[in-house]
């Protein structure tokens, strides 16, 4: 596919007709940075309702492995692959559908889905039907992010990108926050069924809200560019695979995601089954310091990376911070897990292996923006999901809960410490691959369509 197919490519008849009708009413509304402002919080909080649903199983991890009387690694598909597969598969059909049709309405399906099928994990009575639910999740959650990701390209300019989009993901850190504090106390005072019906409602009323406030934005509208016909499906994925930076990036979030989630999902579990801590402790302690940490370290990534590149000119920063970030959460994570002699100074330390965990997330879907047009950006985001949830989030658990099973008999509970160990060391592959992506990536944003 030409690089320059956006720039070649005559603009459609919705763009025509831009300066009339519902198309010119929202740019007006988005000219006014309060609206700007809301859109964006709204969306923020729809990915905070996207992690809770995502993320609740984990503080519930106990109670559903006796219940249903599961393994480490069956505990391991639930949180990550039951979901991964689905929301990877689905994920680039419906972000194509965003690319091309109405990216508010998406949403608002979507989180309807979510918090249908949340509400469904409740009612399961073994691993099977706990599976499907997950799998059912997954279908919803598929819809999210890729068009939301396109809204806040779309109502931000270049130069604050990475700083809207660090906003938007806080809903990632405060999703777990939310979903561990309120999932302790709903499996503390009632059961895990109770805690995935309760925390399902919010969806339900969210995907009203997008549907009535947020209106669909014109394509290119912050950098008052015309927009275009959408390419092709296969012309899109040809083009990314030609960019060996997003070749390299992608695979780096993935190997990231891998330890993030490979880590966090058994965090809850770690601190009960190797250091006793009672469950509401688990939920404050660990809800706030994992849900701080990283609610500041993704805001830090993607403002410093906006700060360092308009400071220096240098695009590079887009993969230095995360790179940083990376190395640098490995001996924290280490120490959290095999230095700390009890929960509550683990728990401490892990504050800064979130905060560093947070860095990639903006500047790597602001990246993805970069190098792609108008029209191919909710469906870059999904190829960068795609690899960063089938690898991070559907391995990730698995893997770690299959060696904690292999560990478990020599080992006792210390199983699960010493495999939530191993995987932190995958830092180290994906630090290089944010190397070599450094290496291309500013040549590849400079013949990025316009």
């Amino acid at each position: 596919m030409s690089e320059n197919c956006e720039q070649t490519t005559a603009p459609t008849k919705a763009t025509a007709a831009s300066s009339k009708g519902t198309e010119t009413a929202a740019a007006r509304a988005y000219r006014n940075i309060t609206y700007r402002y809301l859109v964006l919080g709204i969306l923020t909080i729809v990915y905070v309702c996207n992690f809770v649903d995502r993320q609740v199983i984990n503080v519930l991890a106990q109670p559903i492995i006796d219940d249903l009387q599961l393994s480490d690694g069956q505990f391991g598909m639930l949180s990550g692959l039951a979901f991964a597969l689905i929301y990877t598969t689905l994920g680039i059909p419906i972000a194509r559908w965003a690319d091309v049709g109405n990216r508010r309405n998406i949403i608002a399906i979507a989180v309807a889905v979510w918090s249908a099928m949340t509400a469904m994990c409740g009612l399961a009575q073994n691993f099977f039907q706990l599976f499907l639910a997950r799998f059912g999740v997954g279908v919803g959650e598929a819809g999210g992010s890729p068009p939301s990701h396109s809204i806040v390209s779309d109502i931000f300019p270049a130069e604050q990108r990475a700083t809207a989009l660090s906003v938007y993901s806080l809903g990632v850190y405060g999703g777990i926050l939310v979903g561990t504090l309120g999932g302790a106390y709903l499996v503390q005072y009632f059961d895990w069924r109770t805690a995935f019906i309760v925390v399902a409602v919010p969806g339900l009323l969210l995907s009203l809200l997008v549907r009535l406030v947020i209106r669909e934005p014109p394509r290119g509208l912050a950098e008052n560019r015309a927009d275009s016909s959408p390419p092709d499906f296969f012309g899109v994925m040809t083009f990314l695979w030609d960019r060996r930076s997003f070749r390299h990036l992608s695979f780096a979030c993935a190997l990231h995601a891998f330890v993030t989630y490979g880590v966090g999902n058994f965090m809850p579990l770690f601190l009960g089954r190797v250091h006793n801590m009672p469950m509401l402790d688990i939920g404050w302690y660990y809800g706030i310091i994992a849900g701080i940490g990283g609610l500041s370290g993704t805001f830090f990534g993607g403002w410093v990376t906006d700060r360092l590149k308009q400071r220096t000119g240098d695009s590079t920063w887009y993969m230095w911070i995360p790179f940083i970030s990376t190395l640098l959460a490995i001996p924290f994570a280490l120490n959290t897990f095999i230095v700390m002699p009890n929960g509550y100074y683990s728990v401490y330390s892990y504050l800064i292996t979130s905060f560093c965990g947070g860095w990639y997330l903006a500047p790597c879907i602001a990246s993805t923006h970069f190098l792609v047009g108008l029209r191919m950006r909710a469906l870059g985001s999904a190829v960068l999901f795609f690899m960063l949830n089938l690898i991070g989030l559907g391995l990730g658990p698995m893997l770690t809960g299959i060696v904690s099973d292999a560990l478990t008999p020599e080992f006792g509970d210390n199983g699960l410490r010493y495999a939530m160990s191993i995987t932190v060391m995958i830092n180290l592959w994906c630090a290089y691959h944010y190397w070599l992506a450094s290496k291309t990536i500013k040549a590849d944003f400079e013949r990025a369509p316009t």
